[in-house]
């Protein structure tokens, strides 16, 4: 899979930005879609841990008041549609989990200390299925010990890393920088300036690379 580790974002105009949280069914979906996508385009995407409870807490507190009380409608549709994008994507969501809404703080942390590693990827997508998948806690050390093992990392030095100020400074950076450039959840992806957010706008990303590639100067 392509991936970047980490750029400055003066230099990261000209790739795809993927701002993102494990605590997210629809953020599964675009993990897994976009880095097929990206394949595809031979497009790097630089991912950016955020904490988008810290979004819903700053700007989006509508969330908690839709799980407060749903609309019974929309939230069979919800569900129905979660399930339908799952089997198009060919993975296994169980929603809600058996602990939902999920603590991911640790994993997120993990997932900034493992991207300069080139690890990201695999552990963001150990933590996703072990969530989403098989329900397990990704907030709970012994769970995080075992998708560090799964990825060839070792687990007691992931724990001391994200106690650490710097991780847990620049997984506040990721979601304030992301607030600032007028995200308001998981997943928010850039190109350039252009935000798109969602799994479902992956289509219109992908018209979006398409269109800077033909306006590059030489190009037809």
């Amino acid at each position: 899979m392509i991936s970047v580790a980490s750029t400055p974002r003066k230099e990261a105009s000209a790739m795809i930005e993927c701002f993102f949280d494990c605590s997210s069914p629809w953020t599964y979906l675009a993990f897994h879609n976009l880095q097929v996508m990206a394949d595809e385009l031979h497009e790097p995407v630089l991912w950016r841990p955020i904490l988008v409870g810290g979004i819903f807490n700053s700007i989006n507190p509508s969330v908690y008041a839709q799980r407060e009380k749903p609309v019974p409608a929309k939230a069979a549709y919800l569900h129905k549609d979660l399930q339908d994008w799952a089997r198009l994507a060919q993975l296994r969501i169980v929603f809600p989990p058996r602990i939902f809404p999920i603590n991911s703080v640790k994993v997120m942390r993990g997932c900034l200390w493992l991207q300069p590693q080139g690890l990201l990827l695999p552990f963001a997508r150990a933590a996703f299925e072990a969530y989403w998948a098989r329900q397990e806690d990704i907030a709970d050390d012994a769970v995080l010990a075992a998708l560090c093992r799964q990825c060839g990392v070792d687990p007691a030095a992931l724990l001391q890393a994200i106690a650490g100020e710097n991780i847990k400074q620049q997984l506040k950076d990721n979601t304030t920088e992301v607030i600032d450039r007028g995200g308001f959840g998981s997943p928010t992806m850039f190109l350039g300036d252009d935000m798109f957010f969602g799994n479902d706008r992956l289509p219109l990303l992908r018209e979006a690379v398409l269109l800077k590639r033909r306006k590059r100067p030489g190009l037809t």
